[in-house]
């Protein structure tokens, strides 16, 4: 196995790694809107959180060598499942392979965002 670590994306904020590849899969932890440059969120809208999120996820993925189009699997978290339809318009435009997937609404996601990706990819 091999850790995946990128200063690009926020560092993971627990005992966890941003991601690790076995054989030719890389499972990469959940990413929130986290911007890396501050260690802060700043956006505010759900459209806004989705766009920060799949950031760190391409970073995550360049730094696995890899890229959005090897993206496999896809499990989403939404704060509030009426905000479904703008996330995925944000989601769309990265995720154009269109993964296998699965997305829930939540209690509550860390830091108190609106939205969380966790994904499988190839390698």
């Amino acid at each position: 196995m091999k850790t995946i670590s990128t200063e690009k994306a926020p560092a993971a904020i627990g005992p966890y790694s941003q991601g690790i590849i076995t054989g030719n899969l890389l499972f990469a932890s959940g990413q929130i809107p986290i911007n890396p440059a501050t260690g802060n969120v700043e956006a505010k809208t759900i459209a806004e959180q989705t766009e920060q999120v799949c950031k760190n996820i391409g970073e995550l993925l360049a730094a696995a060598g890899t890229d959005f189009s090897k993206v496999v699997k896809t499990t989403c978290f939404l704060a509030d499942i009426n905000d479904f339809g703008a996330f995925n318009e944000v989601y769309a435009k990265y995720f154009t392979s269109k993964p296998a997937r699965s997305c829930v609404a939540v209690k509550d996601i860390p830091k108190g965002v609106l939205c969380e990706i966790e994904i499988i990819a190839e390698v």
